[in-house]
């Protein structure tokens, strides 16, 4: 089999990973098992320079707060603030701190220095400004929403005054008790001031929408996008707060479903600014519907990718990344009879393969699924290949020092 595999590798290169589809994907999907290895992000990096010089990209969105990113944005296409101002402020998760995404940041910034606009890169976060504790107000994203319309609509048109939003929103800590995640009696997400909210906030996006041919001459495409953003973060975040109050067994499921919608629908819109690069766990971005256990349930739901490729068809493609060793975490060399066992067996350090020619050569008989022995590394379900464009195989992780 191992001989059968070879026949269908190729370099790790952008234009490899290109020639196995059909056409120029608008959104290129390289998924990760984990999360902060530097390995998997230096390989990004290079694969984003690659798709940038040889291909015509000119985005990279990265699972990260979407509102933050602007910082970022401004960064890496103006110059505005320090590279050390940007990584501690514009990259949520704590991954900030990563030498690859500095790198990543510091590179875009030189390529800009200098290009018009019409040329330069743009960085996005595309996650919602949730973390595993909780989740932001919406105060931040509703009031740039409402403050953009007035300043560009007539008065009348508004659903309400600045300071009726701020008499509703109350004070930040109510929305981001950590409590609440755990604890649904804490959340506000179904208090009469949130059911009002929600309305205005629909109000609000339907008064976006509707003045679009207006707004997009008054202000600039830019500033729209940003309203735009503004609105699908303050309608996610307000609809993740509603069920961070549930008491229904489905509390969880409604969770992780509300953040990849928020995920899909950011992604959705990157796409139509043109070609990105897209970089999250395997799991945001699959085809197949996700599963994990939280609070030891175990959950099931339709991840971004799988939202996003149902919308776009072929201009999406999602290439996942898989691992064979990361000792430093106690994950060893894999079991022959497991994907990645096969894969390991290879003569590369890392390649890439041709999904669904790789799953018709392994036919009915699917390998077994791995089991890792640490929770941050998610293997890769070989029932799960068909469904994908490529495969990213990386041999051995090691440590970063």
């Amino acid at each position: 089999m191992a001989t059968d595999i070879k026949d269908i590798t190729h370099a790790v290169e952008a234009a490899s990973i290109l020639r196995l589809l059909p056409a120029r994907p608008r959104l290129l999907a390289l998924g990760e098992p984990t999360h902060g290895e530097e390995t998997l992000l230096d390989l990004r990096n290079e694969l984003f320079r690659q798709l940038v010089e040889e291909e015509g990209y000119r985005t990279i969105a990265i699972e990260s707060d979407c509102m933050t990113g602007r910082v970022v944005d401004d960064y890496v296409t103006r110059g505005t603030g320090t590279l050390d101002e940007v990584m501690e402020h514009g990259i949520s998760h704590g991954w900030g701190a990563s030498a690859a995404n500095r790198e990543l940041v510091r590179w875009m910034r030189a390529h800009n220095d200098g290009r018009p606009a019409s040329e330069r890169l743009r960085f996005a976060g595309f996650d919602g400004p949730l973390e595993i504790t909780g989740a932001a107000s919406p105060r931040q994203a509703l009031t740039a929403l409402h403050a953009y319309l007035a300043g560009h609509v007539d008065a009348d048109l508004l659903p309400c005054t600045g300071e009726t939003l701020d008499r509703l929103l109350g004070t930040d800590d109510r929305w981001t008790d950590p409590a609440a995640m755990r604890d649904p009696a804490r959340s506000v997400g179904r208090s009469a001031e949130a059911g009002r909210l929600r309305l205005l906030a629909d109000d609000l996006v339907a008064l976006l929408d509707a003045q679009t041919p207006h707004l997009v001459t008054a202000t600039s495409r830019d500033d729209l996008y940003l309203a735009g953003l503004y609105g699908r973060t303050a309608t996610g975040l307000l609809r993740y707060h509603h069920w961070m109050a549930d008491t229904s067994p489905a509390r969880l499921n409604r969770l992780v479903t509300a953040r990849d919608q928020m995920m899909a629908d950011n992604l959705l819109a990157v796409a139509a600014r043109g070609p990105a690069l897209v970089h999250a766990h395997n799991s945001h971005l699959q085809r197949e519907k996700s599963t994990m256990r939280m609070g030891g349930m175990p959950l099931e739901w339709w991840c971004a990718g799988a939202l996003v490729s149902a919308r776009l068809g072929h201009e999406y493609a999602f290439v996942a990344t898989a691992l064979g060793t990361i000792r430093h975490q106690g994950v060893d060399a894999p079991a022959p009879d497991t994907l990645e066992g096969l894969l390991y067996a290879l003569p590369e350090d890392r390649c890439v393969i041709d999904a669904p020619r790789l799953a018709a050569a392994l036919g009915e008989t699917l390998p077994e699924r791995r089991v890792s022995p640490w929770f941050g590394y998610a293997p890769l379900d070989p029932a799960h290949l068909a469904a994908g464009d490529g495969l990213v195989f990386v041999k051995d992780v090691a440590r970063h020092l």
